[in-house]
């Protein structure tokens, strides 16, 4: 059996070499493709988010309102008591001096 020439080696080799080339093109181009999917899904997933956010944004919105809304309720409730309170203390207040005085 003959030994191959040098320059069948070298087209064997050249060949061989155009395989690798074709196979990274191919793995470029998945790669590629990979990244355009997760792109896309990584936008769609920002999509969602941004829409769930802004929906949890308007309702603590609504919650705040509503606590704002509690709040002058209780701030009204309140003067009224001490309102009263202090009205019942000078009734006493007041009866105490009178019968102080009246006797």
């Amino acid at each position: 059996m003959r030994e191959p020439a040098l320059e069948e080696r070298v087209a064997r080799l050249e060949g061989r070499i155009q395989d690798f080339g074709d196979r990274f093109d191919g793995l470029d181009r998945g790669v590629e493709a990979l990244r355009t999917g997760v792109d896309a899904r990584l936008e769609s997933l920002e999509r969602r988010m941004d829409a769930r956010f802004a929906g949890i944004d308007r309702r603590l919105e609504g919650i705040d309102a509503r606590i704002g809304g509690l709040d002058e309720r209780m701030s009204l409730q309140f003067r009224w008591l001490v309102g009263g309170q202090v009205t019942v203390l000078v009734a006493v207040i007041g009866t105490l001096v009178a019968a102080l005085f009246l006797r």
